[in-house]
């Protein structure tokens, strides 16, 4: 019966998934960033809190999509749990707060009883940052159930051991020079009907159509990575971000690292841009080599990538099939992309990216 439904639905269930997931409408993402982030400063904290911080002693982990599963063949977190227990440890120790930005637990294809069973050390591990005040839970798509089941606060408790509320997104707020910058944290799913609709929609999403497409076994997610141009849904993020005063946007969703509003590849390109404006003959001839040899064809370089405001970052994710993970570090007064992978069975962290906020800040208003 399964292969037969598999066979009458796929073509149905991936046209609906692209149609209504996949291509996020411009207009939806803004007002729902927009309504998000007012809820917020205007104190409705069931939507989310506004944390104040000191730029230059704060410090923030930020990690999205952990996807977490119940240890068989489809649990994409199996692979990168090593890294990731190493990666709390590491921000523990250092007194760091932690920030899991949606997508944690993969209850589309699993119920919250054989993830809980499966997951019990990384529960273990982000549960010691809760008696520190430390911990923030956002929820994200594939976690909707946090949001919408009336026993999900006791569900979180017996998995942390203490009260988790569970919020759709977060300020953390600073003061720069007189100003006061935000911020903004969220899953980035907004915009897509399906997941980011009325509270009909996000039911269905949650207890209908993930269970259909785990009992299926149809995965219509594509997930990005950093040796392309940034998904739709990151390129609406960063024009949202762009438009706003004195605020950056953090997000995961797309899988997808994004830092400065580039992904590595436009970062690439950039400095390509660079070179052949300083007729660096040298340069331009390593930036060539490395990008054909992340085997992306090219043949215009977008002039906006000289334009772009560095406003939007996102965290990646922590479900790479090699095992590594990425996040935000927000330490130091700078943003920092990170990753974690293993060397020889080490956990190893590596900034892949990083730049003062006070200089981001400067550029952004077009006093650098």
């Amino acid at each position: 019966m399964q292969k037969f439904l598999r066979r009458l639905l796929l073509k149905p269930v991936l046209w609906f998934s692209a149609k209504y997931s996949s291509h996020p409408n411009k207009q939806r993402v803004f007002t729902a960033l927009s309504d998000l982030l007012s809820c917020i400063l205007n104190g409705k904290t069931k939507k989310g809190l506004v944390i104040p911080f000191d730029i230059h002693t704060g410090k923030f982990i930020i990690f999205s999509d952990m996807h977490k599963g119940r240890r068989n063949g489809a649990d994409d977190f199996m692979l990168c749990e090593p890294n990731y227990l190493a990666a709390l440890d590491y921000y523990d120790t250092k007194g760091f707060h932690f920030i899991a930005l949606g997508d944690s637990e993969e209850l589309w294809e699993n119920l919250w009883p054989s993830v809980k069973k499966a997951q019990q050390p990384s529960f273990e591990k982000e549960a010691r940052f809760i008696p520190k005040n430390a911990f923030i839970k956002i929820f994200g798509n594939h976690d909707l159930y946090w949001d919408n089941d009336p026993f999900a606060g006791m569900q979180l408790k017996e998995a942390y051991g203490y009260d988790v509320p569970i919020y759709e997104g977060v300020i953390l707020q600073t003061r720069i020079n007189e100003r006061t910058i935000n911020i903004f944290c969220t899953h980035g799913h907004q915009g897509d009907e399906i997941s980011d609709g009325n509270m009909l929609s996000k039911f269905f999403i949650s207890r209908i159509w993930g269970p259909l497409q785990s009992y299926l076994k149809i995965n219509p997610n594509t997930p990005a990575y950093d040796a392309q141009l940034k998904t739709v849904h990151n390129e609406m993020m960063y024009e949202w971000s762009a438009q706003q005063q004195d605020l950056f946007l953090i997000t995961g969703h797309t899988h997808q690292p994004v830092f400065e509003a580039l992904t590595h590849i436009e970062r690439l390109y950039r400095q390509l841009q660079y070179a052949q404006k300083l007729n660096d003959k040298g340069m331009i001839e390593a930036l060539e080599k490395e990008i054909q040899a992340r085997k992306f064809e090219y043949s215009k370089i977008s002039e906006d990538y000289l334009r772009l405001k560095p406003t939007y970052f996102n965290s990646g994710c922590c479900c790479y099939s090699d095992g590594d993970i990425t996040g935000i570090e927000i330490e130091e007064n700078c943003f920092r992309l990170i990753k974690w992978h293993s060397k020889q069975g080490t956990a190893q962290r590596i900034i892949l990216e990083e730049s003062p906020i006070e200089e981001l800040l400067e550029t952004i208003n077009g006093t650098k």
